[in-house]
């Protein structure tokens, strides 16, 4: 379990639960709420549905868009974490 979260299940949970309240207190400060938030993945997949298959190539677009920063990234740090931690890999 500690290694599929990434330590202590509790440690984790707490750790998420400060890092929520943080960014909960800037969204606020931005003037935003989590209805806004929901109402506006609402309306992003009803425009998906409307658009039709037009859709499947505006996602893909910027899926390929992100991917070719973020999996790089992900990649090399997953890299430099085995590399640093070579025991911790092998339990």
């Amino acid at each position: 379990m500690d290694r599929f979260f990434g330590g202590h299940p509790a440690m984790v949970f707490l750790r998420l639960a400060i890092i929520s309240m943080v960014v909960g207190i800037v969204l606020a400060a931005l003037g935003l709420d989590a209805f806004d938030v929901f109402d506006s993945v609402k309306r992003l997949v009803v425009r998906i549905y409307e658009m039709g298959f037009e859709a499947f190539d505006w996602v893909l677009r910027y899926f390929f868009l992100g991917a070719v920063l973020v999996f790089p990234i992900w990649f090399i740090a997953r890299l430099l974490k085995v590399a640093r931690d070579p025991d911790k890999q092998k339990q």
